[in-house]
This record gives C-alpha cells, structure tokens and sequence, in this order.
C-alpha cells in the first residue's frame, strides 16, 4: 500500500503541465471567443455608461384603489421588462421601489424616447371598429382617407391556396371568399394601406359623413381634432369609456397623423394571449405580427370581425388604440374565427416587433404616470468609472506590495495567478455581456476589488501550509504535495462561503446590488480554478528548481528564516548481552 501510494503521489507531481496546459487553452478558447464575437470589452451599466432613468408612479383609477399591490407591481415590472427587452435592451433594469414606483433604467446607445414610449404606455390597449378617418392638420387638404389598397397578403396555415385566393383579391373591396358559408380558411389580417393618391376631389370618401353611431357632439370635436397639434392629441379620448365611442389619433405608414372616431372596444388588450414578429418566407409578406387570442377573446375577434368584412372601407378596419393612440387600423375582408391572426404590410423589423411588443403587452393591470426622467450623461459614468479602476489598481498594488516584502520570491506565483484571473474574469465579463446581457456598474466594479483580496487569500493559505511543513522540517518538494490536502480543503470551503453569500445576495435583491453579487460569485467561482489549474502546478513546477528547492534567502522558503526544525532522526540502542539485566528494570 505505501508503495502503491508514493507511486500515485509521484505520478501527480510530475505532470502539472497538464494543469497549465488545460487552463492556457482554456485562456485561449474564451480570448478568441471574445474578438470573434467583436465584443472585446465588458458592457457597461447606465451609471458608467450613462443612459436614461425613469420614475413612473402607479395611479389607481377611481374606486380600484386596491389595485396597487404587489402582485399587480410584480406583473408590471414584468410587462415592463418584456417591452423594453423587445428593443434589445437587453442590460435595462426595471424594479420596483416602495410600494407604488417604477424605476427604468435604460443604458445609453438606446433609444431612449423610444423605450419611454414602450414602458410609460400604461393605458388599456383595445380593439375598436373604424367609424371614419381621414389625415388631420395642414396636409388634410385634398388627402383622401385610406383607401383599402396595398400589398398586403393573407396568411392561410392549412391550406396555401387559401392565401393564394385570398391574397388575389381585388383591391378596394372585401375579398370575394370572406361571406363564403362554411369555409374553412384560417384567420388574415391586411395591415392599414397608405393613403390613396388617385383621389382629384378633394374630399375623403369616408370622411363625408360619420357613422350614426357617433353623435353629433362627437362629430363636432372630430372636425375641430387637429392631431398635429401635441397638446390636442394629450387630451384627445380622455375619460372615454370601453363601451363609448371616441376620438383617437395615429400615425400612418408615412408618419402622417390621422384622426379617427372608433366605435366602442369589441376586444380587450388582455384578451390577446402572445404576439411576435415573425419573417414570413413562404410570400412576399416579409415582416408580420401575428396574434393569438385566448378563448374568450377569440369569441369576441370573430363576432367583431365577422361584422366588420361586410362593410366597405374604412368602415371594413378596426384599430388597435394603446393610450387612446392606433397604432395600427388593419382593415379586414372575412371572419376571423380561428382564434390566430396575422397582419401583414411593409413592416420592416423594427416596426412589426414595436407593434408585437405593444399588442403582447400592452395591458398592464395599473395605470402608470411618469414622475421623473434623469439623464446620466456618459462623462459623469467615465469619471465614475475612472474613480473605480484607479481604486481597484490601489487595491491590487497593496496587495502585491505584502505578498513582495513578505513572501519574496514565492510572491510572483502568487502575482501571476491574480493575473490569470484578472484575465479571465475580464474575458467571461466581455462574453456575457452579448450573450446573457451582463452590464458591468459600479457595484459589479467594487465586487471585482473585493475579490482581489479573497482571491490573494488562497494563495496565502497555500503557502503558509507549505512554509509549515518546512518548519517541521522537510523538504520543500515534500512540503509541496503534503500541504496541499490541507489546504484545498481551507480554500473550498472558504470559497463555498463567499459563493454561498454571493448567490443569497442574488437571489433576494434586485437592480444594482445583483451585479456586486453577480461579480462576487463569478471571480469566487474563478478562483477555485485558478488555484487547482495554475497555482499549484506552477508551485509543483517551480520546486524543482534550484533557487527554490536549495531554500534561497530570497525565495520566501527558506528554512533558517522560517525556524524550520532539523530532521528527525531514529536513533538505534546497543544490543544488550545475553542474560544482563538493567537494574532500572529489576
């Protein structure tokens, strides 16, 4: 058995290139990764980076004044995310602080008027019938309303020549198929036309005269509507209800406005149970949105549309109103009964996942105001930043100051071990910024700093297990593979504490004390194998060199200086004579 284990403990002490060649590939492989990927430094958070912070405040309507709660501030911040993460924003943060406020952060490089727009739409979002529309302020004259034209496409999923009778409809008017009895066709959608150029009247065939469901009050404000105007649109629908007819404004395809009067809301925003963008390969179609509605709400989209498909343009169109704004008005030319529609346009990519986002999650359960929106600008982040990595470098200069004047020698293992994981932490913070989103603040900064010191911490134990066994007096080879047993075991469980406190500090705060936690966890992890794959290979290596094999006074393993004791030797007793008897013993 001894020999079976001097043979084991020789084998392991003669190959810690492996070790090293293990973690230089590994090195390798991620640094690669990282110019490969062109993400060659970390993301930065908003207050290094600079971006846009946003208060909004929960408002209850009048008499749900138990709305406010958490379970509804919870489904918020969700939604919230959901929308801004739809812009690939990927390092935004949304939390909740106290009971009713909303914080947004939003990084610089966003959008930030754009992401606004998203997160502070708050409204109910509804599907209303067009009554009449036609564009408002200066460019109203002699514009036509739209025209039910365009290239738009119907979307068939059993049968494609569905899409194909469908998508060959006449422009102008409801495709011929839409009043056939008992035809299976799946659900389709056309996206809102531009405004016809061929009209030479002057006058909007729809806008002559409003539908009787509006009344003449209602007609009164239509006329005087002038969405052009910012201050009219703010006020424009206000205090309408689900079941009232109303006036809205919208932008159509050109970013012209729009003024409508829209019946009252057939299809709640929460009935609409996911939508997406989707690239539709199989036509010309390009971008879409398509929609799912839930069982209810499929109901109540086929009773809608079902009316809708016998009327003539606009009348044919209902509008999709988020915040008393359309956002879309696709017209339609059958019964949607499928409970999935599409609609299809001139989308590009950006413009399908905005309207996706807002048709997904446009239904917050609260109403939300905004109360503030700071700007932090990008050099107020640099000198933030600056501050951070000039406290980090103080830090790491300490730190190599003690190990220089006290381990002498032995101290550049331990320098060139913070180093590797200096690098590799800088490598994976790089990495994940595209990949899950990681944005590096100022709080992931002061978690790397602390880690230089729990880090520099298993090299310490390492060694003064080493300088230990040196003391009792061995060898420094010896010394090398027996302290390390004893001290793996320090560093695991020294380091399964810090990674135990990092991940429960992950685990129950939110925002910017998750990158501290985050950061703390990750060079915890990194540490671990820097010491098993660098540390003690190189170790292993280095005794077996003369300066530190032969205990140089400048090797930080000298024996005399550390007051190592001299070996212990057995001493053999002479042979006693035959038949003598020590008197001490009789």
């Amino acid at each position: 058995m001894a020999a079976l284990k001097k043979g084991k403990n020789a084998s392991a002490q003669s190959k810690p290139g492996r070790s090293l060649a293990l973690i230089v590939i590994a090195i390798v492989a991620l640094t690669g990764g990282m110019f490969a990927s062109g993400h060659t430094t970390p993301r930065l958070g908003i207050d290094l980076a600079g971006g846009t912070s946003i208060t909004l405040r929960a408002v209850p309507e009048a008499g749900q004044e138990s709305a406010i709660n958490k379970t509804n501030m919870d489904t918020a911040v969700e939604i919230m995310e959901r929308r801004v993460n739809g812009l690939g924003v990927q390092e935004s943060e949304v939390q909740t602080q106290g009971d009713r406020n909303i914080i947004v952060n939003i990084p610089k490089g966003t959008d930030s008027e754009e992401a606004r727009a998203q997160v502070g739409t708050t409204a109910k979002l509804y599907f209303r019938p067009v009554l009449t529309t036609e564009l408002s302020g200066p460019a109203a004259t002699g514009s036509p309303s739209p025209s039910a034209t365009g290239g738009a496409t119907d979307k068939a999923t059993d049968k494609a020549t569905d899409k194909d009778e469908a998508s060959s409809s006449p422009s102008g008017s409801p495709s011929a198929s839409a009043t056939s009895q008992g035809r299976a066709l799946t659900d389709a959608l056309k996206a809102d036309p531009s405004p016809s150029a061929t009209a030479t009247d002057g006058a909007s065939p729809s806008a002559s005269a409003p539908a009787n469901d509006a009344d003449s009050e209602l007609q009164a404000q239509y006329a005087a509507l002038d969405c052009t105007d910012e201050a009219a649109r703010a006020k424009v629908g206000e205090g309408a209800k689900p079941s009232d007819s109303t006036l809205a404004c919208g932008q159509n395809a050109q970013g012209q406005w729009q003024k409508y009067i829209l019946g009252p809301a057939a299809v709640d925003g929460t009935d609409v149970d996911e939508s997406e963008a989707v690239y539709n390969t199989q036509t010309a179609a390009g971008w879409t949105v398509t929609m799912k509605f839930t069982d209810g709400g499929a109901k109540k989209f086929a009773d809608i549309t079902g009316k809708l498909a016998q009327n003539q343009s606009p009348q044919n169109q209902f509008a999709i109103v988020l915040d008393n704004e359309v956002v879309s008005d696709p017209y339609v030319s059958q019964a949607l009964t499928g409970g999935n529609a599409e609609i299809s346009g001139n989308f590009d990519q950006e413009e399908a996942q905005g309207l996706a986002n807002m048709l997904s999650y446009g239904a917050l359960p609260l109403t939300f105001e905004e109360d503030s929106v700071t700007t932090v600008t990008a050099a107020l982040g640099g000198e933030q930043l600056e501050a951070g990595l000039i406290a980090g470098a103080i830090g790491l200069a300490l730190v190599i100051l003690y190990l220089l004047v006290y381990y002498r020698g032995l101290s550049f293992i331990a320098i060139a071990s913070l180093f590797v994981s200096a690098g590799l932490t800088y490598v994976i913070m790089s990495l994940l910024g595209p990949t899950i989103g990681f944005a590096l603040n100022l709080p992931a900064v002061c978690g790397a700093i602390v880690a230089i010191g729990i880090t520099a911490d298993s090299f310490i134990v390492y060694f003064e297990r080493v300088r230990d066994e040196i003391r009792e007096g061995r060898t420094l080879r010896p010394a090398v593979e027996r302290g390390w047993p004893r001290a793996r075991r320090t560093i695991l469980v020294s380091d399964f504490v810090s990674f135990l406190a990092a991940a429960v500090l992950f685990a129950v705060t939110v925002g910017k004390v998750q990158g501290f936690a985050f950061t703390l966890g990750l060079t915890t992890l990194l540490d671990v194998v820097v010491v098993f794959l660098f540390t003690k290979p190189l170790l292993t290596l280095m005794a077996r060199r003369k300066f530190f094999a032969s205990g140089h006074k400048w090797s930080g393993l000298d024996p005399k200086s550390l007051g190592a004791k001299p070996p212990l030797r057995r001493t053999r007793r002479p042979a006693r004579p035959a038949g003598h008897v020590d008197p001490k013993e009789a």
